[in-house]
């Protein structure tokens, strides 16, 4: 099979990395950032074009949402299958003529990241039955975690990704910015942070939250608050509520 990435952003790079440290060959690397498309070509020793697109048999498109529906539109080809990697993007957004399909990997990418790939989480939705099994087999000879999902199951899997990655990122970042204030190396809290985490793998969140705002202890989240202004009070104080009614206190 021959197959063409189309992108050089993040997911780009680390889906060409992917295949290539499984022996997947790819055809080459497409896209309208030649800068980058020639760090991941002399990387990962694959061919890059931002003018001509090659022949293929799978387009996987790599690229932001709202620049998926304009790529799709540079692929001619009738008799082949195209992939959008999109947690919250329909198949149908693609406008071709070919078979149109999603490859979603579950992840947070960033190219100075390494990751193990045989983990991550790929999510396919195709028009039939051959192309299912296409994507299967692709997926299955880099994750070990690959499921069928319709687009409405993948709108929440995308959305729970949101909260559990997105949301708990931002968190940190506010973290980092209270302990900056006051001279506190941050990374003194990263075995707090990694406890966190993994303690998760053991035992349900629900049952795993700790902090004032589930023993209820009013003094504490009143001398909390008396520390924060703005959007960082805002947070504090949405995150305590969420808390307390979850555990109805």
């Amino acid at each position: 099979m021959q197959i063409v990435i189309i992108g050089s952003g993040n997911v780009a790079y680390h889906m060409a990395k992917a295949f290539i440290l499984k022996n997947i060959p790819l055809l080459q690397i497409f896209g309208r950032n030649g800068e980058e498309l020639r760090k991941i070509s002399e990387e990962l020793d694959v061919p890059y074009s931002t003018e001509h697109l090659q022949d293929a048999d799978l387009y996987i498109i790599c690229v932001s949402d709202n620049s998926v529906e304009n790529v799709s539109e540079i692929i001619t080809k009738k008799d082949c299958l195209v992939a959008h990697t999109s947690g919250s993007l329909p198949k149908e957004i693609l406008t071709g003529e070919y078979r149109k399909s999603s490859f979603y990997p579950l992840q947070t990418f960033s190219k100075s990241k390494e990751l193990d790939y045989g983990k991550i989480p790929f999510f396919i939705e195709t028009e039939n039955e051959d192309d299912k099994e296409i994507l299967f087999e692709l997926a299955s000879r880099i994750s070990e975690n690959v499921m069928e999902s319709s687009y409405e199951k993948r709108k929440y899997i995308h959305l729970t990704a949101v909260f559990a990655c997105n949301f708990v990122n931002h968190l940190f970042a506010r973290a980092k910015e209270i302990s900056d204030s006051q001279e506190i190396p941050f990374n003194y809290f990263l075995p707090l942070i990694d406890e966190t985490v993994q303690k998760i793998y053991e035992i349900e969140p629900k049952a795993a939250q700790t902090g004032p705002a589930v023993r209820n202890d009013v003094r504490v989240l009143e001398l909390h608050e008396q520390l924060l202004k703005d959007e960082s009070l805002e947070i504090y104080k949405t995150m305590n509520h969420s808390i307390q009614k979850m555990y109805e206190l």
